[in-house]
């Protein structure tokens, strides 16, 4: 998938946290956005991008269904067209120690892994709980099947491993760290998303991302390396 410069998508982030902590709550919550934009001059550029996420909050059951939709054009020549979709399930065992399993999709027409399909399961704890600073951190085994875009099957087992970080900076405001290990002994895939959001009215957010992603094994003619830079306009429900 090729670089994005600012303002030219909307980008789904693995894990956007919104203020007052509302994944957390009891019940259900979550967010969505939606993005189109338009450039028109030496050439035509076109973007259209939509995301959700989800939660469901009953204790000691938590479930999270997030997704994305993501693309491009140039010149009227595409240049990015990417879906994704992920459930993940925690069960508490404690107030800090959880086990997880979950389930993702992602597909990419310009990536050397066309199509990726991830199922896991592990255990995770949260080593920071205080007022504006909550640290999570999960460690899993599982399996992946991935398709290459030279109709190439790659099915391999995998280690997980991933952290969360979320700093409240103030009621109306709040940065978020994420990373994401996946390794198996054909490809491993990393992503490092940050993420500043503020709420601009009770129900609306406006989100800034830098996010990066990287796979060790790739066809020739392949960058490793994908980073995103993003701002988008989400609701908060």
């Amino acid at each position: 998938m090729p670089r994005y410069a600012s303002f030219c998508a909307f980008l789904y982030m693995v894990i956007i946290m919104s203020t007052g902590h509302a994944q957390d709550e009891e019940g259900f919550s979550g967010r969505a956005g939606l993005g189109y934009i338009a450039a028109n001059g030496n050439s035509e550029n076109r973007s259209l991008n939509a995301n959700f996420s989800s939660w469901w909050n009953y204790d000691p059951w938590s479930h999270s269904l997030s997704g994305l939709v993501i693309k491009s054009s140039a010149s009227n020549t595409t240049t990015a067209e990417a879906y994704g979709l992920a459930w993940q399930s925690n069960y508490a065992i404690n107030g800090t120690d959880y086990l997880y399993g979950i389930i993702a999709l992602d597909k990419d027409h310009f990536s050397t892994y066309t199509q990726q399909t991830r199922e896991a399961i592990g255990y995770g704890r949260r080593f920071i709980n205080l007022a504006n600073h909550l640290l999570d951190s999960e460690i899993g085994v599982g399996i992946r099947q991935a398709t290459l875009r030279n109709d190439q099957d790659q099915d391999e087992a995998i280690l997980r491993l991933s952290g969360d970080y979320r700093w409240i900076v103030s009621e109306t405001s709040e940065f978020a760290q994420t990373l994401v290990l996946e390794g198996g002994s054909k490809n491993i895939y990393l992503e490092m998303v940050s993420t500043l959001s503020a709420n601009v009215r009770e129900n609306l957010a406006l989100v800034i991302s830098y996010t990066i992603r990287n796979n060790t094994d790739v066809l020739p003619g392949t960058e490793k390396t994908d980073i995103f830079t993003a701002i988008s306009l989400e609701y908060i429900f």
